[in-house]
């Protein structure tokens, strides 16, 4: 059963920074982009960032351009987060997906495999 089960989330002040975790079982996607996305109750899904299979490439959306961090280790089959200068509107819902080849894309369709989420909440 293939699984990704992220963690990391929880409450935390404005200017603060955290570090989320994905962790996958059941298969390797070391050859598969990956990504982050979050999404509030009531909203579409949006994406945040995402990593080329190897690593060698990113891209983040404009509202974290410069603040997140994504990366991964392909020998452990994980993938990470790093959120740094946390901002009230950062607050969401924030979950790991793998997608179905090995260059990312900002479409949430592109992705076959999806985490249950982990809560960021920022308080201002």
């Amino acid at each position: 059963q293939v699984q990704l089960v992220e963690s990391g989330g929880r409450l935390v002040q404005a200017g603060c920074s955290l570090r989320l975790s994905c962790a996958a079982s059941g298969r390797s996607f070391s050859y598969n982009a990956m990504g982050w996305f979050r999404q509030a109750p009531g909203k579409e899904r949006e994406f945040v960032a995402g990593i080329y299979w190897s690593g060698v490439s990113t891209y983040y959306a404009d509202s974290v351009k410069g603040r997140f961090t994504i990366s991964r280790d392909n020998t452990k089959n994980k993938l990470y987060m790093q959120m740094n200068s946390l901002k009230s509107e950062d607050t969401d819902a924030y979950s790991c997906s793998a997608a179905g080849t090995a260059n990312y894309d900002t479409a949430p369709r592109s992705y076959n495999y999806w985490g249950q989420g982990t809560q960021v909440t920022v308080s201002s």
